[in-house]
């Protein structure tokens, strides 16, 4: 059961925040709440003020410019990710990732901060917003800040969010050429978290013949979505084959941290590791081929 709180519900970022700084650890954030209210009806949360920032429209926006690239805002919705033909046509891997998160119904309300401020290493943006080289902007009363997708999970549901903080936009950089990006995770349910989520990026050099840079990006396979930066070493400068993109499945194999749950056993999860970073990277291999 939900314990009784105070509903505030501002609509600037400046309302927001001044609420976030005077009732501290009082208070708890809810975007779309699709997160945020399990946790409040199992117990586990219980605050006295709950800040509703669902109505701050600033902050509900999906941008492109051909220098700075795509920004999204914290509040925009994971269905409006998924349709936007701005995404559809230049961020593809986003739309698609979109497609696989829970069911339509939570799409149409989840928003992307909300999902990336849950911080559960099992959810789908953080490892494609990896292997594009996103990077998160935040706000407080003291000023902004901006920090790689990759840096913001410290923990299991922890990130790197002061006290007075919010989420408020993603930048995502314009693709280098001859660059092409997948994602796919495994799951029992359709609709569930990922057992195991892979996402890759790939880079060609101009001939087309060898990978200039990569990205491997890992959920669900350690206490935060990881880099397999060993796995990426070995394929950079090279051309990428089959048995090569195999050998790099082997060292994410090594590289992640996974866990045994009701789900999986921690080598369930390896083995995943392993077939997915084959699979996908030749999907992202035959992207950056066309690209």
């Amino acid at each position: 059961m939900i314990r009784d709180f105070k509903y505030l519900a501002p609509k600037t970022l400046k309302e927001a925040l001044t609420l976030l700084d005077k009732y501290g650890e009082d208070c708890k954030v809810i975007g779309g709440g699709q997160s945020l209210l399990i946790l409040m009806k199992q117990g586990l949360v219980a605050p006295e003020y709950l800040i509703s920032i669902k109505g701050i429209s600033e902050l509900d926006y999906i941008e492109f410019d051909a220098k700075e690239g795509l920004r999204i805002g914290a509040l925009t919705t994971h269905r409006a990710i998924e349709k936007s033909p701005v995404i559809q046509n230049g961020f593809r891997v986003l739309a698609e990732m979109e497609t696989r998160l829970a069911s339509i119904q939570t799409r149409n309300w989840g928003t992307i901060g909300g999902n990336l401020c849950h911080g559960d290493p099992a959810g789908d943006p953080a490892p494609v917003l990896m292997v594009l080289d996103a990077t998160l902007k935040m706000a407080g009363l003291n000023g902004e800040r901006a920090m790689p997708v990759e840096d913001f999970s410290l923990d299991y549901f922890e990130t790197a969010l002061e006290p007075g903080e919010l989420l408020t936009g993603i930048q995502v950089p314009v693709p280098p050429p001859h660059t092409g990006s997948a994602y796919t995770k495994f799951n029992v349910i359709e609709s569930d978290l990922a057992t195991v989520g892979v996402a890759v990026s790939i880079t060609l050099d101009s001939g087309g013949g060898v990978c200039r840079d990569v990205r491997i990006a890992l959920g669900a396979a350690a206490p935060t979505p990881i880099r397999a930066k060993q796995a990426e070493d070995l394929l950079k400068g090279k051309k990428i084959t089959d048995e090569l993109l195999g050998e790099a499945g082997q060292i994410a194999f090594t590289e992640a941290e996974p866990v045994s749950d009701i789900y999986a056993s921690e080598e369930y999860r390896r083995e995943l590791v392993k077939i997915l970073v084959k699979r996908v990277g030749k999907e992202a291999l035959a992207r950056a081929m066309q690209a």
